[in-house]
């Protein structure tokens, strides 16, 4: 039993043209099946690409957020990324031990902390964003343009 799973664990990351021929029955007709092997793929591409960098996807996530927002405070940004506010803590730690992040006291509301990607911060996050637009355009290819486009807009409005 156990092989069992491995074995349709592991057909579920590989393309289709090298997976054996196994009757998927009813998963054929669930929308959910389909959307965890595409992003199956979209996050082992996006891992390997960032992988240069050393950065995973939520940390990604959290650089390119604060990034575009200079002075956000945690919970509006684990809010907006929907992270439990524990687990960005330790994120915002890493960061921060990398010098890749800050967080100050806010001016206005000492009890809050403003987010600010450092020098080196902004560096890598350009750098990222590179191996990002790669990784897209990869997926873009994958899909094909009009696929892509109407994934894209259907995703988005969730």
């Amino acid at each position: 039993m156990r092989s069992g799973k491995r074995a349709a664990k592991l057909t579920a990351v590989h393309p289709a043209e090298s997976r054996p021929a196994v009757d998927l029955d009813d998963l054929n007709n669930r929308l959910g099946y389909f959307v965890r092997r595409v992003q199956v793929w979209v996050f082992q591409d996006f891992i390997r690409r960032l992988s240069g960098v050393d950065l995973s996807p939520a940390q990604f996530s959290v650089l390119v957020v604060i990034g575009a927002n200079a002075g956000l405070s945690q919970s509006a940004l684990a809010a907006t990324l929907g992270i439990e506010r524990a687990r960005l803590v330790r994120l915002l730690h890493g960061l921060e031990q990398r010098a890749l992040t800050q967080r100050l006291d806010d001016a206005d509301d000492g009890r809050r902390h403003a987010l600010h990607l450092t020098r080196d911060g902004r560096k890598l996050l350009t750098r990222a964003k590179a191996l990002a637009a790669e990784h897209e355009a990869a997926l873009k290819e994958k899909l094909g343009p009009e696929r892509y486009r109407m994934m894209f807009e259907a995703a988005r409005g969730f």
